[in-house]
């Protein structure tokens, strides 16, 4: 299977549209019909519908391969440039907006760094690809629990923090006033979905069996402030590390006493850093507490 024409299959896919997969490609759209012609005919199957221009089963199926595939290719190619290349001279840090504790924060370099804010999905993305030399990822998690992420290309993931979580209500709450919450007892209450900053809902769902945690509002941003105050105006409720949501300075913050889980933040290099990786990730380790140590990927 031609790697080129899976590359040109995905761009359709996503597009909707041989046109604007042309346009986005630099093909013509001529040539990209070729080309989605050629890879049906080497897999003796319609991978495309033509109106609309959307994927077939077996095109979905083929979907569900391609895009680790390509993925894997870009971070191979990656990985062979960091070998060869001359050291550049900046840092290209990203991170998931709550993965930029203070600490995290202070352990970056003063000068040299393109510092890029993202959803915590994009995160590993970009380091496994070539995109970021160095990655802050966040999430939930049991106490000393790795967080799970996708199995991208080998990279060298260790943790730098661990934090309690606190669930952000209105100041009108009826529940505002209580020492600690049970998560059980929000699983009827409407929720924030905010993907790309607090925990996404498919996430709270996971850790208790059968809990609804209905979505009263989406939110696809990655302003931590703007997901507090409309948590704090009542368009639902948000689980945020217990000192981001403490010190919001709008709504109530009240700790989570159960389940067990804590806020997890890790720090991602590829298993060959560059050199100013390899300098960063130092100082982000020597500021982190007792959390546990570097596991490969």
């Amino acid at each position: 299977m031609d790697p080129h024409l899976l590359r040109t299959f995905v761009t359709v896919a996503r597009c909707a549209s041989f046109s604007a997969a042309a346009r986005e490609l630099g093909y013509t759209q001529s040539a990209v019909s070729q080309q989605i012609a050629a890879l049906e005919s080497d897999l003796r199957t319609p991978l495309l519908g033509r109106r609309p221009v959307a994927p077939t089963p077996a095109g979905e199926r083929l979907l569900e391969h391609a895009r680790p595939l390509l993925l894997r290719l870009d971070a191979a190619r990656a990985d062979l440039l960091r070998l060869t290349a001359s050291p550049p001279e900046r840092l290209t840090v990203t991170a998931s907006p709550l993965a930029l504790g203070a600490g995290a924060v202070a352990a970056l370099p003063n000068t040299g760094v393109t510092l890029r804010v993202v959803d915590r999905e994009t995160v590993p993305l970009a380091v496994a690809s070539g995109d970021g030399d160095l990655g802050l990822v966040d999430g939930v998690a049991a106490p000393s629990d790795p967080l799970r992420l996708p199995d991208l290309a080998p990279l060298t993931v260790t943790g730098v923090a661990e934090e309690p979580l606190a669930v952000l209500l209105p100041a009108g709450h009826p529940l505002a006033r209580c020492p600690a919450l049970d998560l059980a007892d929000l699983a009827d209450a409407r929720w924030l979905d905010a993907p790309g900053t607090a925990l996404p809902l498919e996430g709270l769902r996971s850790t208790l069996s059968g809990a609804r945690f209905r979505q009263s509002l989406r939110y696809d941003g990655t302003d931590v402030s703007t997901l507090c105050r409309l948590a704090a105006a009542g368009h639902g409720l948000a689980l945020l590390p217990r000192s981001v949501a403490g010190a919001a300075g709008v709504g109530v913050a009240v700790p989570l006493a159960s389940p067990a889980l804590v806020h997890r933040t890790e720090v991602l290099v590829p298993k060959v850093p560059t050199a100013a990786a390899a300098v960063a990730a130092g100082r982000l380790l020597a500021h982190a507490g007792p959390v546990p140590t570097a596991r490969g990927q």
